[in-house]
């Protein structure tokens, strides 16, 4: 199945908004990768599992009972949507996602998520280690002060506490650490369609990506995408 789009970026960039409205377009599966590494930061610590216990951080991760469903996150069946997306998740996501062995514990999960008719999927090394042959590749970005402002306005729209400046202190600290860090680092793959959206709309975004999709599937416009 090699009918794959892969879209990275940084936090904030609308990397999930953008995968989540191709996917819708064309019909196919979504792959948030992010929530995966979110739920293990929540596990770990819920668990209080080190960071530093990178064995036991794998087998913690090898073991969730996991299940997205009708647009909710479920772990162990209890439902953690709005628990994953809170900064400390964030950031707790972000160090998970540093320790090699869980990316390895990870790695064939998310590789499974490609069947028929075709899959998106948003995240950090998506084009550059999960799905290296992937057809079409996106890397999505904006000025951390950007991402930040978009971050707030999500967390108020889910009545969540935010500090402006504490988010734009958190977002280029996790920057630095996701692109610093020995495995998989945050980059664009060689062949990615770079789209720099901090004065673009979403729709402005979209519509570049879905360009892009058409131009490498062109048997998709006679499906109607």
């Amino acid at each position: 199945m090699n009918r794959i789009i892969t879209i990275d970026g940084p936090s904030g960039s609308g990397k999930g908004t953008i995968a989540g409205l191709v996917a819708l377009r064309l019909g196919w599966h979504l792959l948030d990768s992010g929530a995966l590494y979110r739920l293990a930061g929540l596990a770990a610590g819920r668990a209080g599992v080190g960071f530093d216990q990178s064995q036991v951080l794998a087998d913690l991760v090898l073991g969730l009972e996991v299940e997205f469903r009708d647009g909710q996150v479920f772990l162990g069946g209890e439902d953690v949507s709005l628990a994953i997306r809170t900064e400390r998740a964030g950031n707790a996501a972000s160090k998970v996602a540093a320790v090699p062995e869980v990316r390895a514990a990870l790695l064939q999960w998310q590789r499974d998520y490609a069947r028929e008719p075709g899959l998106v999927a948003d995240g950090r090394d998506m084009g550059t280690v999960v799905f290296p042959e992937a057809p079409v590749k996106v890397y999505l970005t904006a000025t951390a002060v950007e991402r930040a402002r978009r971050r707030y306005n999500q967390l108020k729209e889910k009545g969540l506490d935010a500090s402006l400046a504490d988010l734009i202190t958190e977002i280029r600290e996790r920057d630095e650490r996701d692109r610093s860090r020995a495995v998989a680092p945050l980059k664009p793959a060689p062949d990615a369609l770079e789209v720099e959206s901090t004065a673009l709309t979403i729709e402005e975004v979209s519509k570049r990506v879905l360009d892009k999709v058409l131009e490498t599937y062109p048997d998709l416009r006679d499906e109607g995408a």
